[in-house]
């Protein structure tokens, strides 16, 4: 996942110290006295506090791996509908269970989606010397990145859940925001092109030829939804005037159609092996306060490297969000008679009268027709006493 440059950083290398996970951490003297952010005011005393929540993450990260081959056995053995919660009576054979669960992976150009795919399948094969399976682009400025939706089967050969890699999002917002809501109500196919009002017109008659075969797979609907944004981007768009970048991640993950009732996207952070530890720290809680998400409960950090953190990082990201796509899974559309069957006795009783209201109203109406045929109209307000009792 290449791009950005180290130089970004604001420390200076006298604060600089080596950490068992390949990161390097700066030390802020600051960041451990609560006497010092509470006398900083309560915004920037929030902003401390979260700053340290982040490093003690950071912290933590050795202490947790010993879950990292339990949760990655579970993946491996999950199956569409597993984490389903029974909450308000409902059973497992009450929801709309997929045969494949489908995490979408979106972000900016260059942000690493690719990268990504092939740190994903990597991780669930144990094997670093696999070749990649996503194509990555040398320079994606040069017009070679991701233009047809690839579906990736996680693990290979699976069909439990898959991974889909899409075109980057442009500095068109409107654009963006209008292939999100596609891709979301339309669903995803493995094949199909993505064409954009920028691409040259010549190269979308050759590739709109080409991208035919795309019609022969089958089209999925978004289950959840992976957000990638590159740190070093973000950093570059806080400590400058020019803010378009962020901007845009915002316009983008602010759509509602990224979203699962209460749940939003994880944001996948990229390139964070180029950043000392406290430019990591940063880069969350200014994403924190632009998505409007917790910065240690909704990020993970996937870097460049092929280690035991990154793969913590993918397993507990990808616990995130198959659990949320089973939890939000829509229910089954049920029958009329279903529906009655699953009212309680009260609301039972009272639906049960209107019906016979409404079968003797029926009733009476045939009797007058049948006595007198020729007579088409019903005085209704003679036989009012029927139905107002």
């Amino acid at each position: 996942m290449g791009g950005g440059n180290p130089s970004n950083t604001i420390a200076s290398e006298g604060d600089k110290e080596d950490n068992d996970d390949g990161y390097v951490e700066v030390s802020d003297p600051d960041s451990s006295s609560s006497t010092v952010h509470e006398s900083r005011g309560p915004e920037q005393a929030r902003r401390d506090r979260a700053h340290d929540e982040v490093l003690q993450l950071y912290s933590s990260m050795q202490v947790r791996i010993g879950t990292r081959s339990v949760a990655k056995d579970r993946i491996r053995r999950y199956k569409p509908g597993d984490w389903i919660e029974g909450v308000g009576g409902t059973a497992r054979s009450d929801y709309e269970i997929p045969d494949t669960t489908t995490l979408l992976i979106i972000g900016p150009e260059g942000s690493g989606k690719s990268s990504l795919v092939n740190r994903i399948s990597r991780a669930f094969e144990d094997d670093a010397s696999a070749p990649d399976r996503a194509q990555v682009a040398y320079n994606w400025s040069v017009g070679m990145g991701t233009h047809y939706f690839k579906e990736y089967m996680i693990p290979r050969g699976s069909s439990a859940f898959c991974v889909y890699d899409t075109r980057g999002l442009s500095n068109d917002r409107s654009e963006n925001l209008g292939l999100i809501k596609k891709w979301m109500t339309e669903g995803v196919r493995h094949g199909d092109l993505d064409l954009r009002s920028s691409d040259l017109s010549g190269e979308m008659r050759v590739r709109k030829t080409a991208s035919q075969i795309g019609g022969r797979y089958r089209k999925r609907a978004v289950n959840f939804v992976i957000f990638v944004v590159d740190m070093t981007s973000v950093l570059k768009s806080m400590d400058a005037r020019d803010k378009c970048y962020t901007d845009l991640v915002a316009d983008a993950f602010s759509s509602p159609f990224l979203s699962f009732k209460d749940d939003k996207p994880v944001i996948v952070l990229t390139h964070g092996d180029e950043l000392s530890r406290f430019d990591r720290a940063r880069v969350r809680i200014h994403l924190g306060e632009v998505l409007g998400v917790p910065p240690t409960k909704q990020f993970f950090e996937i870097p460049d490297t092929d280690d035991w953190s990154t793969d913590l990082a993918i397993v507990e990201m990808l616990r995130h969000c198959l659990e949320r796509a089973d939890r939000n899974l829509p229910l089954k559309k049920t029958s009329p008679l279903e529906m009655w069957k699953t009212l309680d006795r009260a609301h039972s009783f009272e639906a049960w009268v209107l019906l016979l209201e409404v079968c003797l109203l029926c009733f009476t109406y045939m009797m007058i027709i049948s006595k007198n045929p020729r007579e088409k109209h019903v005085d209704w307000h003679s036989i009012r006493h029927l139905w107002l009792g």
